[in-house]
């Protein structure tokens, strides 16, 4: 099976309304096959027209509420690929929207790490995340960068349609996810995922990155790493309503996908880690590796980490592989970003291909070495 050397580079400026129109111009087969894969998921989950329309409402009106605009860039994607508001409405709130009707989280895996300043080799802050999905999803990502006018610029890799995923802003900010489950999960509806991202790399200053995070209601869990190239990171294991912060040890946060912080375990059951149990070592493993470099880590000792196949294929690089309800998943991107340059690496499939783009927030993609 062939797989793209490279993702597709969508650059956008304007109004809200004018940049969503033009990215859903640039990449309109890659939103509607977006749209096509849940809403696939979504007809083989049995659920009726009328089901899925009330879902798409209550999420277009959580949007809005959380910013107007937001909705407007929707709308404009919309437009621009010829498809109806609501397919770009459930492509942002896809793990919402179809968690709801399977009434339980789909999990995605991945396995994401920063290294502070004091543990690089250049001094300047690394921050990376192997992305963990399903295998068709390769042919819908994108690298996007938004040229703002109100705020900082952003570049962001996300799926076609998605406002955004990980990525870094041009004032140093930058935010991969993780899937995380528990109880509390999907009592009420919060805002989607995809939005909560794009607050965070709205923001100009950490402080208010940071209360994007803890301030905003959630449907479901999520593991969220924070950094910022002036040489901090955090990362918040974030149930529906609580948000429990984990520091930096040793120079460096590492996480995958089950629930590390004392505190959040005494206060919640993680219930998704039956789904993904190598997440036990999947985070020990990219640690190890990591520490094994020695006290000077480069973005290429970070890539190295996230290419280990260590009980492959349920491995930190998982090669494309059926998961228990069927669908085939990998690792669809590595991402190795330095925000005080405004860089971002991308492999696509790593665990069966090299190719590597660096994407910029100044400059147009360049394949480079690895």
């Amino acid at each position: 099976m062939m797989f793209p050397s490279q993702f597709p580079f969508v650059r956008v400026t304007g109004t809200p309304f004018e940049r969503g129109r033009a990215y859903g111009a640039a990449v309109p087969e890659r939103v509607a096959r977006s749209a096509q894969i849940y809403g696939s998921t979504l007809k083989a989950l049995k659920v009726d027209d009328a089901f899925r329309a009330d879902l798409i409402a209550e999420f277009s009106e959580r949007i809005a509420d959380f910013g107007a605009h937001y909705l407007e860039e929707i709308k404009g994607i919309a437009d621009g690929a010829g498809l109806p508001v609501g397919d770009v409405v459930m492509i942002n709130a896809r793990t919402e929207i179809v968690a709801r009707a399977r009434r339980k989280v789909a999990g995605e895996g991945c396995t994401g790490a920063i290294i502070l300043p004091e543990r690089s080799a250049n001094g300047a802050l690394l921050h990376g995340q192997n992305w963990d999905w399903r295998s068709e999803c390769v042919d819908t990502a994108i690298v996007l960068r938004v040229e703002r006018e109100d705020g900082p610029h952003i570049l962001t890799f996300t799926e076609a349609g998605g406002l955004a995923r990980s990525g870094l802003n041009s004032a140093g900010i930058a935010i991969t996810a993780n899937y995380l489950e528990c109880e509390r999960d999907f009592r009420k509806s919060g805002i989607p995922l995809a939005l909560l991202r794009r607050k965070v790399l709205e923001q100009e200053n950490f402080a208010e990155a940071i209360r994007a995070v803890v301030k905003t209601p959630k449907t479901c869990a999520n593991n969220i790493m924070l950094s910022t190239a002036e040489g901090f990171a955090i990362n918040f294991e974030c149930a529906p309503d609580e948000s429990f912060p984990l520091l930096p040890e040793n120079g460096m946060i590492v996480h995958a996908n089950h629930w590390q912080s004392a505190v959040a375990l005494s206060k919640l059951t993680d219930t998704g880690v039956h789904a993904m149990p190598d997440s036990y070592y999947r985070d020990w493993r990219v640690r190890r590796l990591l520490n094994e470099v020695g006290p000077a880590l480069t973005l290429e000792d970070m890539k190295a980490a996230f290419h280990d196949t260590f009980a492959s294929p349920y491995s930190v690089c998982r090669p494309p592989r059926p998961n228990a309800t069927g669908d085939l998943t990998a690792t669809v991107a590595m991402l190795a970003m330095e925000p005080n340059r405004g860089t971002m690496d991308v492999i696509p499939m790593p665990a069966v291909q090299r190719s590597c783009t660096q994407y910029s927030l100044s400059a147009e993609p360049e394949t480079i070495a690895t």
